[in-house]
């Protein structure tokens, strides 16, 4: 398939186009490199410098590279952030989703992989979370992402376009060529590693008193390449239904302390941890679900142990000790 990858200079975009084109598909990536970086973009795929509101553009590189399908990616994605600005998320996270779905009607493009977001569910009440879960965001950033789900549907029922929503909470890992680059760094997996390679000098964990065996909070971690094999997944089926679903780590999650366990046994470094106060709002255990991808499409994530996750991390660290920046390795 000629594939068009929104948002595909970015830490998860980047592996999605990586895995695409190891399965023979023609990809272009479409970054407006605000948060991406062009280092991060395949050197076989097609680049177009762009935004998503930009309308013009989109139908114009639609057409001409003949896309036969989407996978977006593009988003702000930063929880807090979205707090303080929530216009900033409704604007790149719905109305500019919706602009290329306008593009996508106007060139005749009519199946999207949408990466979405199990921020939807809010604070549900059982865990893991299936997809029959109720919708009930707690922030700017599920709400957005939530609307743009709400617009897909209603874009499947008028116009036929078919659409795969996949929800999932922390992507984590790395390929060979592509990792997690981020400024300011907010996820627990590199700031972690940042600490074992003495860019940090502690890891903070946010309370040490939940309901948990280890007191700290749980949550998901999914290695990015089992992701990104989703999302080609749910490629190949869009022209028979419309499908949402979550993607997990499949088992019962991983606390803040065993990541920073992991971590020490993996890089071999002091790890220093202090304990501070919780986040307001910070739920004790969040995970999801896989079921229903992997009964409906086979989804057989290979990469899920937390230390083989930790581990491509750090190997893509150690490879890359700033980012996209080429400078010297640290040891």
């Amino acid at each position: 398939m000629r594939v068009l990858v929104t948002g595909g200079a970015g830490y998860i975009g980047s592996v999605v186009t990586e895995e695409l084109l190891r399965d023979g598909h023609q990809v272009t990536v479409y970054d407006n490199l605000t948060r991406g970086h062009r280092e991060a973009v395949a050197s076989e795929a097609q680049f177009v410098q762009a935004d998503l509101t930009d309308a013009q553009t989109l139908r114009d590189t639609l057409s001409h590279h003949q896309i036969d399908a989407v996978v977006h990616m593009a988003a702000d994605s930063l929880v807090g952030e979205s707090v303080f600005h929530p216009a900033r998320y409704y604007q790149n996270n719905l109305v500019a989703g919706l602009t290329l779905l306008d593009a996508m009607l106007a060139t005749e493009v009519r199946q999207i992989v949408f990466s979405s977001t199990a921020a939807t569910y809010g604070q549900p009440e059982q865990q893991p979370i299936q997809e029959s879960a109720p919708n009930n965001p707690t922030n700017p950033y599920g709400a957005s992402k939530l609307a743009f789900e709400h617009a897909l549907r209603w874009y499947d029922s008028a116009y036929g376009l078919r659409y795969a929503s996949l929800r999932y909470f922390n992507a984590a890992g790395a390929s060979a060529k592509f990792g997690e680059h981020h400024d300011p760094e907010s996820h627990l997996i590199p700031i972690t590693l940042q600490a074992a390679a003495g860019k940090r000098e502690y890891v903070e964990i946010y309370g040490a008193d939940y309901d948990t065996a280890d007191g700290t909070c749980i949550r998901d971690y999914v290695h990015v390449i089992d992701l990104a094999r989703a999302h080609i997944l749910a490629l190949e089926v869009l022209k028979e239904e419309s499908r949402i679903y979550n993607l997990g780590c499949g088992g019962a999650g991983y606390s803040v302390l065993d990541v920073v366990e992991s971590a020490r046994r993996i890089t071999g470094k002091v790890i220093p941890a202090k304990v501070g106060p919780r986040r307001p709002g910070d739920p004790a255990v969040l995970i999801a679900s896989s079921e229903k991808i992997k009964r409906e499409l086979g989804w057989n994530p290979a990469l899920q142990d937390l230390d083989l996750i930790i581990e491509s991390a750090w190997r893509w660290m150690l490879d890359h000790p700033n980012g996209y920046i080429t400078e010297r390795r640290f040891s």
